[in-house]
């Protein structure tokens, strides 16, 4: 475990301990087989605002469930779409800052949408075990509501969107467990992890609460039901940005820089830097609808950092956030992607494979290397990476990211900088490598291209040395016909029909 990740888990520690003797069994009657409960209004704690867009920040009208007149009162539109947005726990008992945050990016996105912000802060403020069992009885409150809504105004299931945060992901999948037709989408925001990593699916968010089920997971740092964000995929299309443990900007650094600045009152800001992220990344894909991250299926985030897994064919990649593709599988599809640390976070996904050799019988570990991509739109230098390993006569295949948007790679410059370590070898060894070739796979476009020395037929990789200079290779690999079929698939009438509805189990 990194330096810069102790002092968050270390916080952590102290309230997933409290969490070892939480049940996620409450009373029979929250999950009774008779549907008779759902009509009974009277035991609903849970509130419901319709903020607006104009003043997000602020419950200024309820619609509650059994007064008709409250939804003409609070210019509830039948017409629209209606996103259903659900807090966590809280140690304040008040909203957190990414309520209104989400609210402004939804109406942004659909201005005549219906958002309506539940409000279970007092059942959510207790002690975390507390607050967990209280999701079932939160979970029954909204799926009152929803259920209501349908039978008031015969509102179409198909127009309901919940999204719920932490506690709240939970909260959500059990009111889509509980109404008695299926809600359309439902996003899960980092789903809690303690409590309900090795829950069943009665208790948790699960694929079989909605038509389809999408989750972002972004703090699931350390061991099971001891992490923040559950680690388990619980939906359709489960989605680890940066692997799902740990998101950028969320290092000790940062920690200590924000400690230094207000002090220690914001430590639960502090310590919910990833698990937030993923609410950011959903508003990200809201507001940024140019630049829409893309995730990938794989296997494992070990095969990921490699570029292994960087296909498109046969729904291995989607949108993230608002606009994914809605591919239901008979099993979760762990996907992967990486993001910058601010705002928009897209980045742009690489796969490189070379093949090194030498004379010399030369193996090195962790080294640093420097590359430069030049393109029609654009170019980056100096994109660091370590590679793993350097031996002589090995093939290696790593992912690079760039957050600029290079359009057609046309050169590649590779770095062999020299780190720290002094070694007797960089006085009189010879440590070059000779490259012959790289491939390369862009994720984003489906575009694979092949790249050979600028100058004679090997470019050689120096420790401490300049640039390994490569072009395209006159025996490129045409892949114009793959990059056509996916931006048709991605941005074409083919992915709109998609979008708007969902695509058969298979």
């Amino acid at each position: 475990m990194g330096k810069e990740n102790i002092w968050l888990l270390v916080i952590w520690i102290s309230l997933a301990k409290k969490c070892t003797g939480f049940s996620t069994t409450t009373e029979d009657t929250v999950l009774s087989n008779t549907t008779e409960w759902i009509t009974d209004l009277s035991d609903i704690q849970s509130k419901f605002s319709l903020r607006t867009a104009e003043i997000p920040d602020d419950d200024l009208c309820y619609i509650v469930p059994g007064q008709k007149n409250t939804i003409s009162e609070c210019q509830f539109n039948l017409e629209a779409k209606t996103f259903v947005v659900i807090h966590g726990w809280t140690v304040t008992g008040m909203y957190e800052s990414w309520v209104p945050k989400l609210v402004s990016a939804l109406y942004e996105r659909e201005p005549s949408a219906n958002v309506v912000v539940v409000d279970w802060l007092e059942r959510a403020s207790q002690h975390y075990p507390t607050s967990a069992a209280y999701t079932k009885l939160a979970g029954r409150d909204v799926a009152k509501f929803v259920q209501w809504l349908q039978r008031e105004l015969h509102y179409p299931w198909e127009k309901l969107h919940l999204l719920g945060y932490s506690l709240g992901a939970h909260v959500a999948g059990i009111a889509g467990l509980l109404t008695n037709n299926k809600i359309n989408r439902i996003t899960g925001l980092d789903p809690a992890g303690p409590g309900f990593e090795y829950a069943d699916e009665q208790s948790t968010l699960s694929p079989g609460d909605a038509l389809f089920v999408d989750v972002l997971h972004t703090n699931t740092r350390g061991s099971p039901d001891r992490s923040i964000g559950i680690q388990r995929p619980v939906g359709h299309v489960d989605i680890y940005p940066n692997g799902g443990t740990f998101q950028p900007g969320c290092n000790l650094q940062n920690t200590m820089m924000m400690i230094a600045t207000s002090g220690f009152q914001n430590m639960d800001q502090i310590v919910k830097c990833s698990h937030e992220r993923s609410i950011h990344l959903f508003i990200d894909s809201l507001v940024n609808k140019q630049q829409e991250s893309m995730a990938f299926r794989c296997g494992s985030k070990e095969a990921f950092n490699k570029g292994l897994c960087l296909s498109c064919r046969k729904n291995r990649c989607n949108k993230v956030g608002y606009g994914t593709n809605k591919v239901r599988s008979v099993r979760s599809s762990k996907m992967y992607m990486r993001t910058r640390e601010i705002m928009p976070y897209k980045v742009f996904h690489y796969q490189v494979k070379v093949h090194v050799f030498s004379q010399d019988q030369l193996s090195f570990t962790e080294q640093p290397i420097l590359v430069s991509l030049f393109g029609t739109e654009g170019e980056k230098e100096d994109i660091p990476f370590t590679m793993p390993f350097l031996n002589s006569n090995s093939t290696i295949s790593f992912l690079l990211t760039t957050d600029v948007d290079i359009g057609e790679l046309l050169m590649v410059k590779m770095k062999w900088d020299k780190d720290s370590y002094f070694s007797l070898s960089d006085w009189w060894g010879n440590n070059k490598f000779r490259i012959r070739k790289l491939r390369i796979k862009a994720g984003e476009t489906q575009a694979k291209v092949i790249f050979s020395s600028r100058e004679g037929e090997f470019a050689y990789l120096v420790r401490g040395g300049g640039d390994a200079v490569f072009v395209k290779s006159k025996e490129e690999e045409s892949s114009q016909k793959a990059e056509r079929r996916h931006k048709l698939k991605m941005n074409g009438s083919l992915f709109k029909g998609n979008a708007e509805g969902t695509s058969p189990p298979k």
